[in-house]
C-alpha cells in the first residue's frame, strides 16, 4: 500500500507552539493563495478545522498535542482535552448525524 503523504502530516509532529505557529501562517498563505475571495479569518478556521480533523485519525497523544498547539478542536468530536477520545459508537453515531446532516442541506 502506497501512504500519500499531505502538508498536514508535517503538523502531526509538530512539537512547540512557535512551530505551530509557523506552520499554521504557512497554511493560511497557502489557502489564501488558492482561494483569494476568502478572508484571512475564513481560511484560518478551516485550516485550524482540518488540522484538528486530520489529527483525528492519529493516536489520542497527538490528536492533544495537535489541539493545543494549534488551538483547534475536532469539528465533530470537540476538543480531546475536554471531552476524551470518543469510543467507537460515539464516533459512528456522530458520523452519521453529520453525513444526515449534510445531506438535509444539500438537498434544500
Amino acid at each position: 500500500m502506497i501512504k500519500l503523504s499531505t502538508q498536514y502530516d508535517i503538523a502531526m509532529r509538530l512539537q512547540t507552539e512557535d512551530e505551530a505557529d509557523s506552520f499554521l501562517a504557512l497554511l493560511i498563505a497557502q489557502h489564501l493563495s488558492a482561494a483569494p475571495e476568502r478572508s484571512r479569518e475564513e481560511a484560518e478556521r478551516i485550516e485550524r478545522d482540518n488540522l484538528a480533523y486530520y489529527a483525528g485519525y492519529f493516536d489520542h497523544e497527538t490528536r492533544a498535542r495537535v489541539e493545543r498547539l494549534f488551538k483547534c478542536a475536532h469539528p465533530i468530536f470537540g476538543s480531546i482535552a475536554e471531552k476524551g477520545p470518543p469510543t467507537a459508537e460515539e464516533a459512528f453515531r456522530l458520523g452519521k448525524e453529520m453525513g444526515e446532516r449534510l445531506r438535509r442541506e444539500r438537498d434544500r
